[in-house]
């Protein structure tokens, strides 16, 4: 063989060791399945990195907890078992209030607030998830919760006594607050408590009634944007930190991307739903301004009770958003 051609073949074959050297692929935990709109979201991030890194940086999703179950996704990043993987933010709130602040009812009732309310958060989300070893790529909001009924409530005075469904501490004190009973009820067990009597009312997404066919069961969805939990995606930083100067770059330009059309695809959801709710029969609610006057008193409470908890960086949080 030519000398030449020796060292072009050589050549060519270095370059292709170092490509694969510098090519990273990275496995991704998500809780969700693929036609959650969340899940669709990260398929795009996936595919954004993929494209702004030239091919250097390939994000593989796991959806529905195929690869790691939902409680266990942030400590597996943390861990470093996976570098990358998403997670509802309210879930880390048993190791710090500050992560519940987007589920605090009636603090921020539409998306403009939730998106004032994260841009007071998201510096002290950051640092938190900096301290356990975590970078914040982005986060993304479910649908507004709103409160189906068999009746149309008009006020506070309407929930006194209505047998309400909680599913955790927040709504079970939510319900107290307002002079409702609360029952706790698990998800699949829904049809069966309001058919048997056993709950008259409950606080969910338009994405959750329109998925459990509300309309079987209840006839009134009041639209009240009680709060906007949001889903977040995270990466160990050691391995963000691993990656080349450009690869990262490509990384955090998608992540802004994805933040971005995350929040018009969770209301695009919102809208859709509530038409499917409207399409079966369902009478959708704007709330009278009596009804939100005392909702957003019960919030306030509610909101006192989680500042005192999460102490100076949730006064922060608050004054920021309060601004």
């Amino acid at each position: 063989m030519h000398m030449r051609a020796k060292f072009t073949i050589a050549a060519v074959a270095t370059a292709a060791m170092i490509g694969a050297a510098q090519a990273a692929s990275w496995d991704m935990p998500t809780p969700y399945g693929d036609k959650t709109f969340h899940t669709v979201n990260i398929r795009a991030f996936a595919e954004d990195v993929k494209k702004a890194s030239g091919g250097k940086l390939v994000i593989n999703v796991h959806s529905a907890g195929s690869l790691i179950k939902h409680p266990e996704i942030k400590n597996a990043v943390r861990r470093g078992l996976v570098p990358i993987g998403e997670v509802l933010m309210s879930r880390l709130s048993n190791e710090d209030p500050v992560f519940a602040v987007d589920s605090i009812p009636f603090l921020a009732t539409n998306y403009d607030a939730a998106k004032k309310l994260w841009a007071a958060s998201r510096p002290v989300i950051e640092k938190k998830l900096a301290a356990q070893g975590l970078k914040l790529l982005y986060a993304v909001p479910w649908p507004p919760q709103g409160i189906y009924a068999k009746k149309e409530l008009k006020s506070l005075a309407d929930m006194k006594g209505l047998k309400m469904r909680a599913y955790n501490a927040a709504t079970e004190t939510l319900a107290k607050l307002a002079g409702a009973v609360p029952t706790q009820v698990e998800a699949p067990d829904i049809p069966t408590a309001f058919s048997t009597g056993r709950v008259e009312a409950m606080i969910t997404s338009p994405s959750t009634g329109a998925n459990s066919k509300a309309w079987d069961f209840v006839t009134f969805f009041h639209h009240t944007q009680a709060w906007l939990p949001k889903n977040m995606v995270v990466v160990n930083a050691k391995a963000f930190a691993k990656l080349p100067d450009d690869v990262q770059k490509a990384v955090l330009a998608a992540a802004k991307k994805a933040e971005e059309r995350g929040w018009q695809m969770s209301m695009k959801e919102t809208a859709d739903k509530i038409a499917v709710l409207k399409a079966n029969g369902m009478t959708i609610v704007t709330p009278t301004a009596e009804l939100m006057n005392g909702l957003k008193e019960i919030g306030k409470k509610m909101t006192a009770e989680w500042a005192a908890k999460a102490g100076a960086d949730g006064k922060a949080i608050l004054d920021a958003y309060q601004k």
